[in-house]
């Protein structure tokens, strides 16, 4: 290549001083693919094993008991090394890595959530029309309706029986499960239906699931198929109608993590958004030695629904399970909140030119250009975001720059087109510098999903990156 002296004047200014996307691909270094490759197998793992957030939080801690961690107890004595962890109801899982220096030089923290879109069933969904039964649901998070009809469903969650006992469900993952799905209507009869605008076309309580239609037999009463399909169940599980009451029972894609395409660049899968950053976040705080400082990983439930309740991250969980680690080194949480720095690992959407008009591509991620940094996020005029500072922002560039990580700015579409939020906010909230950042992701919350082999293995490295720093 032409040195400086060589390249005309416009060309030497072009170099030094515009800034220009480039493609991860170009930027590899020798043994990352091979290292992508082996990153992403274990991911897609960790997506077929957890379905939902209960599942994800019975990965993770198996992940990380089998790297040395141990659950912790408040008061326990910790050292710099030490891998301790807390399960928040069983929802949500908070992992720490104490490093050399004390939490009254703050912690960095990565913040995930591991819930995703979903059909969740009503307390009472059994129900028998015309000899089919079927199960009614509510649905969770932000969904487009449509892309729910005529795909395989699995059902996963718990029940709680009169007793007080507690029963995991899990039909459809299993070798020869049975799958459920949702009717839509035939071409044939609906000219009218496609008439409607799409947000009419498939209201929320059409969204009921097909269990069954074989009826009961040597019986005339009626609802003979819905009988049918709870003696079942309680042959099954022991349970009778009136358990649905105090049930967790939700549908989800019965879809298992693959590659998407001739090349096999991408992962197609459902729950990306945000079990790629979830498990980014993980990945990176397992592979860690002693980091300088204390390393915090908090993989919350109910972001999709704006983090409320005891297991999201507006809970104070988060705040306990930080202020009994500082209790241990005699600091006070708000002192180690302020000098703290979170990564709100989130996705972002990348740039789909089949849908150019609600993107401003200037500030949009790209598929296979890294990870995404979000400096705001919200709706609109920004509302709902941190809108994380000049200084913050110039902070993870330089930690990023300086590990390597393939990384790209990125905006959520063209500023009046809608929006989205992320747990930035909460954590910002409590005193702590906080950025978005993750991976882009194509066809966002539906059913299948899309990502990058690339940028998924390009977070995980800049997150590790952000654990290391001092």
């Amino acid at each position: 290549m032409a040195d400086n002296k060589e390249l005309t004047r416009g060309k030497q200014l072009r170099k030094a001083l515009q800034y220009k996307k480039t493609n991860g691909y170009d930027r590899l270094r020798e043994g990352d693919l091979e290292a992508m490759d082996a990153y992403c197998e274990g991911y897609k793992q960790y997506l077929d094993a957890g379905k939902t957030e209960r599942e994800c939080v019975d990965r993770t801690v198996a992940l990380a008991e089998a790297a040395g961690f141990r659950a912790y107890q408040r008061s326990m004595a910790l050292k710099p090394g030490d891998k301790v962890y807390r399960i928040n109801r069983g929802k949500a899982v908070m992992l720490a890595v104490m490093g050399r220096k004390g939490l009254e030089c703050g912690v960095n923290i990565a913040a995930a959530h591991i819930d995703s879109p979903r059909l969740d069933l009503k307390q009472n969904p059994l129900y028998e029309s015309e000899e089919l039964a079927f199960l009614k649901t509510h649905y969770y998070g932000g969904i487009r309706k449509y892309q729910w009809m005529t795909i395989p469903l699995e059902l996963h969650g718990v029940v709680v029986l009169r007793d007080g006992r507690t029963l995991r469900v899990s039909v459809g993952g299993g070798q020869g499960d049975p799958l459920f799905t949702i009717d839509d209507l035939l071409p044939h009869l609906g000219m009218e239906h496609g008439k409607k605008p799409l947000a009419e076309a498939f209201p929320g309580e059409n969204l009921n699931i097909l269990v069954g239609s074989r009826p009961l037999a040597d019986d005339e009463d009626s609802d003979r198929v819905k009988i049918a399909v709870l003696e079942l169940l309680n042959r099954k599980y022991g349970m009778v109608e009136e358990d649905f009451i105090s049930a967790e029972l939700s549908a989800v894609p019965a879809f298992n993590a693959c590659d998407i395409g001739f090349d096999r660049s991408l992962i197609g899968a459902y729950g990306h958004d945000d079990r790629v950053c979830a498990y980014a976040s993980l990945a990176a705080l397992l592979q860690l030695g002693v980091p300088e400082r204390t390393a915090v990983c908090i993989l919350a439930d109910k972001e999709e629904i704006g983090s409320e309740g005891v297991s999201g991250m507006q809970s104070s969980a988060f705040d306990t399970f930080m202020a009994d680690l500082c209790e241990s080194q005699k600091v006070r949480v708000d002192v180690c909140f302020e000098r703290s720095f979170c990564l709100s690992a989130d996705v972002t959407a990348a740039y789909d030119p089949n849908f150019a008009e609600v993107y401003e591509k200037r500030n949009s991620a790209l598929v296979n250009y890294g990870m995404g940094l979000c400096k705001y996020t919200g709706a609109r005029g920004k509302s709902g975001a941190s809108d994380a500072s000049a200084e913050v922002v110039g902070y993870v560039r330089r930690v990023l720059d300086k590990a390597g990580v393939v990384w790209q700015m990125a905006e959520l579409g063209k500023v009046d087109a809608g929006g989205g939020g992320t747990v930035a906010c909460y954590m910002a909230n409590r005193n702590i510098d906080t950025l978005d950042a993750g991976v882009p992701v194509l066809s966002m919350h539906a059913p299948f999903e899309t990502v990058s082999k690339l940028d998924c293995y390009m977070t995980f490295r800049g997150i590790k990156a952000l654990f290391e720093a001092d």
